[in-house]
């Protein structure tokens, strides 16, 4: 070992540490931000392998501790329905993961058996059960079990819901919304059999025993009323009964919590050089989204500039004609606007969380049989 304070203890200690290395601005850019050019929506080449920078002592590698760092969730906005936030410091590989998990893997409950009692409308058996499906249910799928082929319907695996409604003879065409649906907290009330003695209990299509109001806070309504389910007119009548159980978006659609769920990469617009004048008028009309505005210089004088850059669409619009050579369409590697709007089973940031921990699970199951 040299002594403390050697020619080569020195050496050692000036050796710079790769993290604090910096790549010239043009490779840095290549590594950190997509190109959009007029010909073509995104230009994706670029250096992603971990040992692309390695001989200047720059680690371009995945690891936990740089994840740790550098990943953050900024929420711009937040209402009932909708979330939109920024995923910062994340692969696009993962933020696609959270997109397709949001769409197909989040469990909610919907209506899958419809016991036709009565049906007198012009709306087919079939259709009337598919538009019954599609509803959107206010009902916490947490609180809920699935339900096997094996399994007996009960309070812990099914929401029964009834229908009834009928238009009266010589009376006008009424509208049958979605509100009609009464929720039966005690089960079904349709009998599979007749009583075969006085005073038996009844056989029905589920096994409560307990009532529903016992397991949720709220009542488990449709969570829009005012859906239309069918039109009657007069003489025609609907009743039947519909359950409800949990599944996930993946085996069908209506079982899917988010109306829409996307991301985008965050946009940059630079200008390259000064646009004025009346190049600078035709460039803010041609932006559809109003990402330009004039800057007034004065004496008649104006210049565009960018105003609103995350508005940006990559439209291409602006890359476009006389000033196309002006303008530079970018977008950030590792920073993506995520947006969830929820068909109202449960609230966007929960939808989120849920999210999150489904690929949590996934990757306790791989590590596991890994190991």
């Amino acid at each position: 070992m040299p002594k403390k304070g050697s020619k080569k203890a020195k050496e050692v200690e000036d050796v710079p540490d790769q993290q604090e290395n910096k790549l010239p601005d043009y490779l840095e850019l290549q590594r950190t931000r997509v190109v959009c050019k007029a010909d073509a929506p995104i230009h994706t080449q670029g250096f992603q392998y971990s040992g692309a920078f390695a001989a200047m002592g720059v680690d371009n590698s995945v690891s936990v501790e740089k994840f740790r760092k550098d990943f953050k969730i900024e929420i711009n906005r937040l209402t009932e329905d909708d979330i939109e936030f920024d995923m910062i410091g994340i692969d696009a590989s993962m933020a696609n993961a959270f997109r397709r998990i949001l769409i197909a893997e989040v469990p909610t409950m919907a209506i899958e058996k419809v016991f036709m009692v009565d049906n007198t409308s012009v709306i087919a058996d079939e259709v009337l059960s598919h538009r019954l499906g599609l509803i959107p249910l206010d009902a916490d799928p947490r609180l809920f079990d699935y339900i096997s082929e094996n399994d007996v319907p009960n309070e812990r695996n099914t929401i029964v819901y009834k229908l009834h409604v009928s238009c009266g003879k010589g009376s006008q065409r009424i509208t049958v919304k979605s509100g009609e649906l009464e929720w039966l907290p005690e089960g079904s009330q349709l009998s599979t059999e007749a009583p075969a003695q006085a005073g038996e209990k009844q056989k029905t299509f589920t096994s409560f025993s307990q009532s529903q109001k016992e397991i949720s806070d709220k009542p488990l309504g449709v969570k829009i009323n005012e859906i239309t389910i069918a039109r009657l007119g007069p003489g025609q009548a609907i009743e039947l009964e519909a359950h409800a159980v949990k599944g996930v978006g993946k085996v069908h659609a209506k079982w899917s919590p988010v109306a829409t769920a996307w991301y985008r990469m965050l946009p940059e617009v630079v200008l390259l050089e000064k646009i004025e004048g009346d190049d600078a008028e035709k460039l803010v009309k041609k932006c559809p989204v109003k990402v330009f505005d004039i800057e007034d210089l004065g004496k008649g004088g104006k210049r565009a500039v960018v105003a609103r850059p995350r508005a940006c669409t990559l439209c291409r619009q602006c890359v476009m004609g006389s000033t196309g050579e002006k303008i530079k369409l970018r977008g950030v590697r590792d920073h993506f606007i995520f947006t969830i709007e929820s068909t109202g089973a449960m609230p966007p940031e929960v939808l989120f969380t849920e999210a999150v921990k489904i690929l949590e699970e996934k990757c306790e199951r791989v590590i596991s049989e890994l190991s």
